[in-house]
């Protein structure tokens, strides 16, 4: 059963076996950070995957509250569950309506983002059917060869621009490939096909960069920009310091200490072998809560501040760490180990277990307590 949520004031319960804390203000911060960076440009906000696992109920408003005007997600039925919690404010579902969903997004007042010219015309047939205008996005492939109208298509709508008839068309987007790497050159092509493709098409607002694309500069921004990991703390600049403020603490309960001594096994498989006496923390994490099973023998975290390795296997509910350098009156049953914070990185975390920052945030388990704190997270 998933921990219940508390509100801003309430105390942790002895009970719970890990704390998530998320920092509201961080999060707000970080927007606006990038909506001055992007100046004339507008700032959206990207809040899929409940923004990135940190609580899109939560986290929206925050972002409304900072300013934020217009909100992309994944699924249509995350729009239907974030409608009515930002007022005022437009919610875009990038991955379109599938046929026969039309009439969900103009009941509740989202708005698609279209993918092909197929998706054009049964959108434009809703709009007749309730004899209206209504809204869209439309995506235009430039290079990524996922979603979006292909180069043929966007031919056929430059010469056929009566196709739009019916649309609040809201703006053109596009979406870069390789933005992390700052000097790969598809980065520079897909800006060209974009603006090749934008100069044959009816005019409207567009938007090339993500986070990461922010960062390449002016020529990247055009109309409004659409962050996304950026705005939850993940480096958008990889290999350079990161320029956004963390947004998350998570720390878990140690269950239990005990001493350990050559030839003694720790975990399932016995893959890790005691090579000297020492000390071995259980921590109350695991896969089930979204510490990948890949950081097994890989992974860190911090107790009494000093840096434990995690030896064994990760398990579904728990985890081991090595804890022997420790001094004894420094640790204690109950007490938390950080897994995640502001000196224990998602991105660090991310390269141990072999993936990127938005696998680990994005997994981040219903089962710890969360605290959405407005003043920073704690010490």
């Amino acid at each position: 059963m998933a921990a219940a949520t508390p509100s801003k004031n309430d105390d942790v319960p002895a009970r719970a076996g890990a704390i998530l804390d998320v920092d509201l203000s961080a999060v707000a911060a970080n927007w606006r950070l990038l909506r001055d960076r992007v100046r004339p440009a507008a700032c959206a906000a990207v809040v899929k995957a409940d923004a990135y696992g940190l609580g899109a109920q939560r986290v929206a408003p925050a972002l409304r509250d900072a300013g934020c005007r217009l909100f992309f997600v994944a699924h249509p039925d995350e729009g239907l569950a974030l409608a009515g919690a930002v007022p005022a404010a437009e919610i875009a579902v990038l991955n379109g309506a599938v046929p026969g969903s039309e009439g969900d997004f103009s009941a509740a007042g989202i708005v698609p983002v279209l993918n092909s010219l197929d998706d054009l015309a049964r959108w434009t047939r809703h709009a007749a059917t309730l004899g209206r205008v209504l809204p869209a996005f439309i995506h235009l492939d430039t290079g990524m060869n996922r979603l979006g109208l292909a180069p043929a298509e966007q031919g056929t709508l430059a010469a056929e621009p009566e196709r739009l008839r019916g649309v609040d068309l809201r703006g053109w987007i596009t979406h870069l490939a390789c933005a992390e790497i700052a000097s790969h050159p598809l980065n520079a092509d897909q800006a060209g096909r974009f603006r090749a493709a934008l100069a044959r098409l009816p005019g409207a607002p567009a938007s090339l960069a993500n986070s990461a694309g922010i960062f390449l500069g002016p020529d990247y921004h055009f109309d409004f920009v659409r962050p996304g990991c950026a705005l939850y703390g993940i480096n958008p600049t990889p290999g350079t310091p990161n320029p956004m403020l963390p947004t998350i603490k998570l720390r878990a309960r140690i269950l239990q200490v005990r001493p350990v001594d050559s030839p003694m096994t720790v975990g399932y498989g016995a893959t890790h072998t005691v090579v000297r006496a020492g000390k071995v923390a259980t921590i109350a994490t695991g896969y089930a809560d979204g510490y990948s099973r890949s950081l097994s023998g890989a992974g860190h975290v911090l107790v009494a501040g000093r840096p434990a390795p995690v030896i064994g296997r990760v398990s579904m509910d728990l985890i081991t760490v090595d804890v022997t350098d420790v001094p004894e009156d420094a640790i204690r049953q109950g007490d938390f180990a950080e897994l995640i914070g502001p000196h224990r990185t998602v991105d660090q975390v991310a390269a141990e277990a072999g993936t990127i920052g938005y696998e680990v945030m994005t997994s981040l388990g219903r089962r710890y307590w969360r605290r959405y704190l407005p003043d920073g997270l704690p010490a």
